[in-house]
């Protein structure tokens, strides 16, 4: 019997690239949005379910659904105020919880929650995150995934809907911006980075093979009431991210090996003093559990997610004529 997919933020960054792949994979897949697309997605059922918070009215979108994947949240933003730590609250916790009850309650059989890395918090240090370590979120995005990690189980627990929760680390792939972009377009313009000293380790994950685990758990009997971590498996400093992404688009490296504490320093003095500790920082997460209780495997390389990235990037520039 085929099953019926609901996917929040379904035209998102991930959103889109999941929706696909469940269609191959052969799930009928209901996109749930905020407004109505113009043109998007014609191979899947849509509903519109408008902003998300406590009181969303998820009754239609939810009709017949077998498997819940909740994508949607407010992402994390560079130098958001303290007073907008509410509207984490309420996008990713509140909304959370009011979506886990609606499908409990509608049988649905299984909630999977895209949540972060940043539950477990902010640097890894010499070691790796884990699934069952102690969360330490440090900031009002991370404490509200936490939150709604914490909300989804106590709904699980108390009905018979199974819950999965994801964190994942960085995720980068075909349209990725904020940071990421801004890192493709430095090697892209072959521009000098301070990076060179920097000796750290970070997780990424491509979106490939985001939405192949979590395509994956959707259904594997062993990834019901589990927290499970995702990475491409192989972590890298900054330093050896950019050389990886300038060979994907065959430019010169340019580091230069600026000592760490200037460029604290420097953040300090340009108000950059969060983005300057991500890039020195280490964040590295442990996917042991998930290979092997799983049996999953990315099925792309770190460098076969990079080069397909690139290659999206550079299709963009040439399109946008940059």
């Amino acid at each position: 019997m085929t099953q019926r997919v609901l996917v929040t933020g379904a035209n998102g960054f991930v959103g889109r690239e999941l929706c696909s792949t469940l269609v191959d994979d052969g799930y009928v897949v209901r996109a749930a949005l905020r407004d109505k697309p113009e043109s998007w997605g014609d191979l899947f059922e849509r509903v519109v379910v408008g902003d998300l918070h406590g009181e969303t009215d998820w009754n239609l979108a939810l009709r017949n659904v077998d498997v819940v994947i909740h994508l949607a949240a407010r992402a994390h933003v560079f130098g958001d105020p303290p007073s907008n730590a509410y509207l984490y609250m309420q996008t990713n916790a509140d909304a959370t919880r009011r979506l886990a009850e609606m499908s409990a309650r509608a049988g649905v059989h299984r909630f999977v929650l895209m949540s972060s890395v940043k539950v477990n918090g902010e640097n890894s240090g010499d070691g790796l995150y884990g699934p069952t370590d102690e969360p330490g979120p440090c900031d009002a995005y991370g404490r509200s995934k936490a939150l709604a990690e914490e909300y989804l189980r106590a709904v699980a627990k108390q009905t018979e809907m199974e819950a999965v929760c994801i964190r994942a680390p960085l995720v980068y792939g075909a349209g990725v911006r904020a940071n990421f972009l801004r890192l493709l377009r430095w090697v892209d313009q072959e521009r000098l980075m301070p990076f060179g000293a920097i000796n750290n380790r970070r997780s990424l994950v491509s979106t490939w093979n985001l939405c192949h685990l979590l395509v994956n758990v959707s259904s594997h009997s062993a990834a019901a009431g589990g927290t499970w971590m995702v990475s491409d498996a192989e972590d890298l400093s900054t330093p050896e991210l950019v050389r990886r992404i300038a060979d994907a688009m065959n430019r010169r490296v340019r580091l230069v090996r600026v000592p760490e504490f200037l460029l604290h320093a420097a953040g300090a003095v340009l108000h950059k003093r969060d983005q300057v500790a991500r890039l020195c920082g280490s964040l590295a997460v442990d996917v042991s559990r998930t290979r092997h209780a799983l049996g999953w495997t990315p099925p792309l390389s770190l460098d076969e997610g990079l080069a397909r990235t690139v290659e999206s990037y550079l299709k963009g520039r040439v399109r946008h004529g940059k």
